[in-house]
């Protein structure tokens, strides 16, 4: 309470005496009186109003309004990726890139959400849009930039924008509607409370993916460049691949990893001899001449 340099209070109601003796009681301090309570409110709007108008430049008032909880977008597996953490000051703006999943993927979904939690399931879901038009390209080629902005209203714009392309989509949000006090405030406790567990979580989750990901991946290249191997290599990278699929099942983000790797590992040979006829193809009929 010592910080508190003064109190102002707002409503016809506190030129109560008796409610104005227990806040003095309460800050150790009587409240401020020379201050119209009734009109106090749209009195520091129009203060704010005139600074945000570019008025008064060179005066000592700063006003900062910050983003009470962070905001991102769902990924693969049900994960939060954060754009703007909680606590910027607003305005802002922050952008950061994500490329597609599948080989020939034409479209994103886009779920923007707000919360502290690890989980899409434990946040707050805002706003969906979709990015349609991405160019046909192997999976991870195509470079997606997701930008978020929040003015000084607290209005969230997001887009997403396909940089080769130029296709692009966006929406608008107002992050802060139907949310009280309260629940932000539970929505941080919350956070906080599950901190560890959803570090474990996310590890699992994020283990999962990148070895759907290897498997989804090596699966293409046996379906394109399979005849290289012969019966005994293709059986082992099959039985590798079974057992990942089997590892995937389990709730310990090691032994998934452990798998990926078992299997990132046991491909190798079959990569680089892929990387080999696909040399030989591309010099198939050039002389030393034309390629030097």
């Amino acid at each position: 309470m010592e910080e508190v340099k003064g109190v102002v209070m707002v409503g016809g109601s506190t030129r109560m005496p008796q409610v104005r003796e227990a806040v003095a009681q309460l800050f150790g301090q009587p409240p401020l009186t020379n201050l119209n309570p009734d009109e106090v409110v749209a009195l520091g709007a129009a203060i704010q109003a005139n600074q945000l108008a570019g008025n008064n430049s060179a005066g000592e008032l700063l006003l900062l309004d910050v983003i009470p909880l962070s905001l991102g977008v769902e990924t693969m597996g049900g994960l939060v990726e954060r754009i703007i953490s909680r606590n910027e000051t607003i305005p802002t703006a922050r952008a950061q890139d994500f490329t597609t999943y599948k080989d020939g993927q034409t479209a994103m979904a886009i779920h923007v959400v707000q919360g502290e939690r690890d989980l899409v399931q434990d946040c707050r879901s805002l706003a969906r849009f979709e990015l349609r038009g991405i160019p046909a390209m192997a999976a991870g080629a195509a470079r997606i930039r997701v930008s978020f902005t929040v003015d000084a209203d607290g209005l969230l714009s997001v887009s997403a924008k396909e940089q080769g392309s130029g296709v692009e989509a966006h929406i608008e949000v107002k992050p802060s509607y139907g949310l009280s006090d309260e629940q932000v405030a539970q929505m941080l406790q919350d956070g906080f409370a599950t901190a560890q567990e959803d570090m474990k979580a996310r590890a699992l989750v994020e283990a999962r993916v990148d070895a759907d990901r290897m498997l989804l991946a090596t699966q293409s290249a046996l379906d394109a460049d399979g005849d290289v191997l012969a019966p005994a290599q293709r059986a082992d990278i099959e039985a590798l691949m079974a057992q990942l699929r089997q590892a995937v099942t389990s709730d310990d983000a090691a032994v998934v990893e452990a798998a990926t790797q078992a299997l990132a590992k046991g491909t190798e040979a079959f990569a680089a001899e892929r990387m080999n006829r696909g040399i030989r193809q591309a010099l198939a009929g050039k002389s030393v001449q034309s390629i030097s």
